[in-house]
């Protein structure tokens, strides 16, 4: 049995379980105490915690090769999950993108994310090679841009953005020509100009308060310029967990969910800022060796999509917490409040370890030299 533990990645492991660890200190600083409704919220996280720890665990141990016969299956119960949303789904800030399940709310679009990582993995390493590659690039990118479009309906274009995301990163990867890659780069320009026609009006104040957030500091602007005071009121060292003026005072919206990486910072300032971007470049590092040391090209893309997931929530989310990017409700990985995200990262965590632990033999002592 310790024989078994010891094949899991230790360096990795503990870079997840320490973000997990920090972003939980972090909402209790900002939810305890703060009313029984509060206290609710704190403890519906550590229930999070434990489900997706344990999901991680189950997802290591099992054989990530047993995913490959899902795929095609879960990419139309991909679509299911986001017709149903769309029809039944609970409309939150402008967004009608949860489901109520009676006992808890989930968000299919964490989830969905997922499983597209798990179809693009299978469908580029196994298809590729039949299909050719102009037909394999037109073919996935139809078909991820289907999903895509049912996210964008909700309306959820963060979460659309990062879906396409993971598709161009992947395909990417695989090897695509750099001619195919800047035409599908001047074809997401032109989709962003078209999207732009039909964002709701304050997602389209969301992009201009990105550009002037000083033009309604008191309506549409008032979040990020919040943020970005909460961020330098940080300074060096932080003012410690509970002590954040700016979050513990409530002019900080949204700071245990969209918000919550300006949480952190006024709590552990710039120093401790710095010790959360070495636990992610980490985890960010584990995932390329991983992926490299794969045992097959599923092993490669299924490691490649969750890094590419894990770096776009993440550059998102910091950047808008610092005024660089706009605002678009992407959580920042493992630390942000909201089960669906936490729980989605944590399985795609445990896929990745399970890439890992069934590496190729012979490029362990590589891997493990790192």
């Amino acid at each position: 049995m310790l024989r078994r533990f010891f094949r899991y990645d230790p360096l990795y492991g503990s870079a997840i379980v320490l973000l997990v660890g920090f972003g939980t200190v972090a909402l209790w600083s900002v939810l305890v105490g703060d009313g029984d409704k509060n206290h609710l919220v704190f403890s519906r996280h550590i229930i999070y915690v434990l489900l997706g720890g344990g999901l991680f665990w189950l997802f290591a141990r099992v054989d990530y090769g047993v995913l490959r016969a899902y795929s095609t299956a879960l990419y139309f119960f991909s679509i299911l999950l986001l017709l149903l949303t769309l029809f039944f789904g609970t409309t939150v800030r402008g967004t009608s993108g949860w489901l109520n399940l009676g006992f808890t709310v989930v968000q299919p679009v964490e989830i969905v994310k997922i499983f597209m990582i798990i179809f693009l993995a299978h469908f580029i390493s196994e298809k590729r090679g039949e299909l050719g590659e102009v037909a394999s690039i037109i073919t996935s990118f139809v078909l991820v841009a289907v999903v895509g479009a049912l996210v964008m309906l909700q309306p959820d274009f963060g979460s659309a953005l990062v879906i396409f995301g993971i598709w161009f990163g992947m395909m990417v990867v695989s090897g695509m020509r750099k001619r195919y890659l800047a035409a599908f780069i001047m074809l997401g320009a032109v989709i962003a100009l078209i999207a732009w026609q039909f964002f709701a009006p304050y997602q389209r104040d969301r992009i201009l308060d990105f550009l002037h957030p000083e033009r309604d500091p008191r309506g549409s602007g008032y979040n990020v310029l919040q943020s970005m005071i909460t961020v330098g009121n940080g300074g060096v060292f932080g003012r410690g967990f509970g002590y954040g003026s700016q979050s513990r005072l409530n002019f900080l919206p949204e700071k245990h969910t969209d918000f919550i990486f300006a949480t952190v910072v006024e709590a552990v300032g710039f120093v401790g800022a710095t010790i959360l971007f070495v636990l992610y470049a980490i985890v960010f590092t584990r995932f390329f060796l991983i992926a490299h040391y794969a045992r097959d090209g599923f092993g490669y893309f299924l490691s490649v999509g969750v890094l590419v997931l894990f770096f776009i929530h993440f550059i998102i989310n910091v950047g808008m917490n610092v005024g660089v990017l706009p605002v678009t409700g992407i959580p920042l990985p493992l630390i942000s409040y909201g089960g669906s995200s936490l729980v989605s990262m944590l399985v795609a965590c445990g896929i990745v370890m399970s890439v890992y632990m069934r590496r190729e033999a012979t490029m362990t002592s590589h891997i493990e030299s790192y």
